[in-house]
């Protein structure tokens, strides 16, 4: 997966709710990190709404993974619109779900895919909207006379340290961004010898 700098997001849970000739749509949309994050959320949203019609639905995350259900609904009308109106605000990182509640009155291919889009689009203008940006969970190994050299290479690159080990040898843990990961990197062989060692521990951490 490829670096990027930052990802836009939705702050927190919100519904919008509007209805279109007797049927209700109930829009949901929630932040999930995961895909197993957003499964459990969808899960509780059909718990909750048992009784809806369909629970048609979208999640989104990073470099366009995505998963989209039509739940029921002609092909094409419910999850690529949900799909469309994510896309549109340019956001990754959540699960968006329109839930209907049949009101008796076929609306048509059209204007159903409208109405789902309207549902999915109507949340997500509500949402307050986040930027994230990305960081890599690293660690350096090095010797105790590399200390000095250690941090201050840590401080030129902005680096947010997060826990000092003492193992064999002394280790710092800290977060960085990918685009300053490299030249940290060359820097660091080239300030200790080689002999201090940068570790990746995980990557794609958005803060």
């Amino acid at each position: 997966m490829k670096h990027i700098s930052d990802i836009l997001t939705i702050k927190k849970h919100v519904e919008f709710k509007f209805k279109e000739k007797g049927s209700q749509f109930i829009g949901l949309a929630y932040p999930a990190e995961t895909k197993e994050e957003a499964e459990d959320h969808l899960s509780d949203i059909k718990n909750k709404y048992y009784d809806a019609t369909h629970h048609c639905y979208c999640y989104h995350f990073l470099d366009n993974q995505f998963k989209y259900s039509d739940d029921g609904e002609p092909n094409g009308t419910a999850g690529i619109r949900i799909l469309n109106a994510i896309q549109h605000f340019g956001l990754t990182n959540l699960l968006v779900v329109v839930v209907r509640y049949y009101g008796g009155v076929k609306l048509g291919v059209g204007p159903l895919g409208k109405a789902y889009y309207q549902g999915a689009f109507g949340v997500l203008e509500e949402a307050a909207k986040i930027k994230k940006n990305n960081y890599s969970r690293m660690k350096i190994t090095y010797k105790f006379d590399q200390t000095s050299q250690v941090h201050h290479l840590l401080t030129k690159f902005n680096a947010v340290i997060t826990k000092n080990l003492y193992e064999e040898k002394p280790a710092i843990e800290f977060l960085i961004q990918p685009k300053c990961a490299a030249d940290l990197g060359n820097e660091l062989i080239e300030q200790t010898s080689a002999q201090a060692e940068l570790i990746s521990i995980e990557e794609n951490i958005f803060i």
